[in-house]
């Protein structure tokens, strides 16, 4: 996904390990510091983060969310910086929204659930699940929309689902995507950004494989 960034936007990526090898030329590389042994000196992913929106970025990329360094992340992503990406390990899109919120609550904020899923639904728009199947192969399950809130549940659009058919001889699985029939809660965006046509004809791809 990262490919797609347009080479003139800044990008600042955050991790506890740099691993992400990013080809656009205005990439800045933040790591963690653990520790030393008198217990001074750490960095922790909090302090880059706020560091980061000091840096003027187009985009913030974190390698993986693991504690209460997702209510920064939700911050950076409410503050106007479109196209931020983060990973969170979670067994459904729907889970992932779970384990966010429960995340911001390992900070101790104070902050009631619905605030946070405020929080989410204004941060995220797209969840994209990437699962390890039984035959090895990683591919991705499910393309889910977060659409918005009903009272204090967040509202899902599962736009692309995959379904295995059939095993191969070998073990190896084959399956489709069931697309959604419902129309996509940013269908607004797309047309502003002018991808309405790429935008159908993933949809109409997806459906003739299906």
């Amino acid at each position: 996904m990262s490919r797609l960034i347009d080479a003139t936007e800044r990008v600042i990526t955050v991790e506890d390990a740099a691993e992400l090898q990013l080809q656009q030329p205005h990439v800045v590389r933040m790591e963690t510091r653990p520790a030393n042994l008198e217990g001074r000196g750490e960095v922790s992913q909090r302090e880059l983060m706020r560091n980061a929106l000091r840096m003027r970025p187009d985009r913030i990329i974190i390698g993986e969310c693991r504690g209460a360094e997702a209510f920064d992340m939700l911050q950076a992503m409410n503050t106007g910086h479109d196209g931020s990406m983060s990973t969170v390990h979670a067994n459904s899109t729907r889970d992932a929204l779970t384990r966010i919120e429960n995340m911001v609550q390992m900070g101790n904020m104070g902050l009631p659930s619905p605030a946070i899923r405020t929080q989410i639904v204004g941060a995220v728009d797209v969840i994209v699940q990437v699962e390890r199947q039984r035959d090895g192969g990683r591919r991705i399950t499910q393309v889910t929309e977060v659409c918005g809130m009903e009272g204090e549940t967040i509202t899902l659009n599962d736009v692309f689902q995959f379904e295995v058919r059939s095993e191969g001889k070998d073990g190896r699985l084959y399956g489709g995507y069931k697309v959604s029939r419902v129309p996509p809660a940013c269908q607004r965006q797309l047309v502003n950004f002018g991808l309405e046509a790429e935008w159908y004809a993933i949809l109409d791809s997806a459906l003739a494989t299906s």
